[in-house]
């Protein structure tokens, strides 16, 4: 018997593999040199292979809903992604870095160099096979708190409990809650806005026409508020009313840009909610590449934040809470995040844009904005929100609404059916159909005769029970659900249970 070898299901990992063999070689002929050179070596190899988890698994989530909707393919969505993560990265991203993530530990704390050295890298270890294990999965979590737990893990274990920081650590608890429940909110109203100001208007194409520039002048808002705010670190300091005004200035210009476009594009298509829904599939390439960028430049700290604390920990530098990134160490983590992105991103893009609920152009639209408007406005408020846990709140919103108005218009066909029983069924079928088709306004205007109507008898509670529960269709996942609000309660202690081993092997071996 002939036995063949699948050479693709390697190639992936042997990319990979590649990669952190080609850092370690850059890093031993080209890196600083530095006492303890091997412990810089393995710091190296662990931040490229925490960078390219981050990129499989954060930088997918920004895409997703993207790629779900089919506003761009899988391999072009990747491709996008990629080169505006490593754009936000070299051009945005921030010349210092926070070494202790959220000021979550005390590095005062710890007894010596040594010490602080090997709570980094089992920090940074812990957090990229956590971040590996749920990639695989195709669960999206927050790498933010996977460095956190990996930093309370080995900092517990290094200095005992007083090291750690409880009452902020309480405050990024918070967030767990809170930014995929705004989220959620801000995603769901927006879809609803747009189906009430749009969708179920009975001329489509002239509301299309008429709140559609402004929709995509306030994505354009949102997201120059979000870039500028958080991603220009580098390139543009500003504060809250700056970036709010300059962002306001350019959400004018594109609602000048795009107005007279989206009517002439408008024009030419049917007066259905399919056609209208492609309108929005050109903004959201804008927004993949916004989101990319903004990724790239803001969180490329969770990637290299331990490795450059170790660097300038071995350069002699006093344990201080920021340190200056070398470009090298830059270079090395935007080089991760897209390869990561590139190899293995693709898992948790479909568990984003496909699995969790089905997403179109319109719903795309409300998640993009929604991710960018609750990472601004936390930002304003000063709360340490997760991206990860923004998207994925998101996406559920916008699932739930969903799932809330089929059922509550099926009840609406089921109520008008049981009224009108007992009539041929050519003019029930004749009312559903006008029923269907009219605007939120006449739809109303139906019921309401229809309630008014002294003829009519009223549906019992129980059978109205009934018949919501026969109505009620799930549009969300709950078994994908609880797979991913159990994955984010466990980052943490799990990425601070694999720290402490780590720290613990480390110290014995060294």
């Amino acid at each position: 018997m002939r036995l063949t070898l699948d050479w693709t299901a390697y190639l992936r990992p042997a990319l990979a593999g590649g990669f952190l063999l080609a850092c370690l070689i850059l890093s031993v002929l080209f890196g600083p040199q530095v006492p303890l050179q091997g412990a810089l070596w393995l710091a190296v190899v662990a931040g490229a292979y925490m960078a390219m988890n981050v990129g499989a698994n954060d930088a997918a989530n920004n895409i997703g809903p993207v790629v779900g909707c089919q506003a761009i393919g899988l391999p072009g969505a990747l491709l996008l992604a990629a080169l505006f993560e490593i754009a936000g990265a070299m051009i945005a991203g921030s010349d210092v870095v926070n070494t202790i993530k959220e000021g979550i530990i005390d590095p005062a704390l710890l007894g010596e160099q040594r010490e602080f050295i090997l709570l980094m890298l089992a920090a940074l270890l812990a957090g990229a096979v956590w971040m590996q294990l749920t990639t695989t999965l195709g669960l999206p979590v927050s790498t933010t708190h996977a460095i956190i737990g990996g930093l309370l893990g080995a900092g517990i274990t290094a200095g005992g409990l007083q090291i750690a920081n409880w009452p902020r650590v309480a405050v990024i608890a918070s967030s767990w809650v809170i930014a995929p429940l705004l989220a959620g909110l801000i995603a769901a109203a927006l879809l609803y806005l747009i189906k009430r100001s749009i969708n179920y208007q009975t001329d489509r194409v002239a509301a299309a026409q008429r709140v559609l520039p402004l929709l995509i002048a306030a994505m354009g808002w949102a997201f120059s508020v979000y870039i500028i705010h958080k991603g220009l670190g580098r390139a543009w300091r500003t504060d809250a009313s700056e970036s709010l005004f300059a962002g306001l200035v350019i959400g004018l210009g594109i609602y000048l840009i795009v107005q007279p476009v989206i009517v002439s594009a408008a024009e030419r298509l049917p007066n259905e909610k399919s056609a209208i829904n492609q309108l929005f599939r050109p903004p959201l390439l804008f927004a993949a590449a916004l989101l990319s960028f903004a990724h790239g430049a803001n969180d490329l700290a969770n990637t290299i934040g331990p490795l450059a604390a170790i660097s300038a920990s071995l350069r002699g530098l006093a344990i201080a809470h920021e340190a200056a990134i070398p470009v090298w160490e830059l270079a090395l983590g935007a080089a991760g995040l897209a390869l990561g992105l590139l190899l293995y991103g693709a898992r948790v893009i479909r568990t984003m844009g496909t699995e969790i609920t089905d997403i179109d152009p319109t719903r795309a639209f409300c998640i993009v904005m929604a991710i960018a408007i609750t990472v601004t406005l936390a930002s304003q408020l000063g709360l340490p929100v997760s991206t990860t846990h923004t998207a994925v709140g998101a996406v559920f919103g916008v699932g739930f609404l969903r799932e809330y108005l089929k059922t509550h218009y099926q009840k609406k066909l089921a109520r008008i059916r049981h009224h009108h029983a007992g009539q041929d069924q050519a003019s029930i079928q004749s009312l559903l159909d006008r029923f269907d088709k009219a605007s939120v306004a006449e739809k109303g205007q139906i019921l309401k005769a229809l309630r008014a109507d002294p003829g009519v008898a009223r549906l019992p509670k129980k059978e109205a029970k009934a018949l919501a529960k026969l109505h009620r269709q799930e549009l969300v996942k709950r078994s994908l659900m609880l797979k991913i609000v159990s994955a984010w309660l466990l980052t943490l202690p799990a990425a601070g249970l694999l720290a402490s081993l780590i720290y613990l092997l480390l110290n014995i071996s060294t």
